[in-house]
């Protein structure tokens, strides 16, 4: 699991703008959250269109009630502190982390290496890497489009 932004058009309005602007990227963006599964072979969830300002783990408690109490996922280091998330460990201020921890996130990190793929291919797709230029309405069907093609071309579905 992992989401990304994408710039977006600067809104007209003052709240609008303070909702859309993300700090990290300096920009107003649009953030999106995939779920895949371990394999890389197929995308389980999509959140598409959430404000820039809004973090990965705040999406992530919103969508958790579609899946299974005992189901365990992988994320990056923005969900930390999420029992059903096996996140990497983060260093502290104090002191840094042992060999040990080193390893254990290398060896998370080579299977979370197939979601940042995923991600590459969505971005792939111009209107999907780029500032989105359109109307914010039809941001959610244009990026959900560009999703179930990139099924189609993992294989993920097969025309009949």
């Amino acid at each position: 699991m992992d989401s990304y932004e994408q710039p977006r058009e600067r809104p007209a309005e003052y709240q609008e703008q303070k909702k859309y602007y993300s700090g990290k990227k300096k920009k107003h963006t649009f953030k999106n959250q995939l779920i895949v599964m371990p394999s890389g072979q197929e995308i389980v969830d999509v959140v598409v269109g959430k404000p820039g300002a809004t973090s990965d783990i705040k999406i992530w408690r919103e969508q958790r009630r579609e899946f299974s109490s005992g189901q365990k996922f992988q994320g990056d280091k923005a969900y930390v502190g999420e029992p059903a998330i096996d996140t990497p460990h983060k260093k502290t201020r104090s002191k840094g982390i042992t060999l040990e921890q080193k390893q254990d996130n290398q060896k998370k990190a080579r299977t979370r290496v197939v979601v940042e793929h995923l991600i590459r291919l969505v971005k792939t797709f111009r209107i999907a890497a780029e500032r989105f230029r359109l109307k914010s309405t039809t941001y959610e069907p244009v990026i959900l489009t560009v999703c179930g093609l990139i099924r189609w071309r993992i294989g993920a579905i097969v025309r009949a």
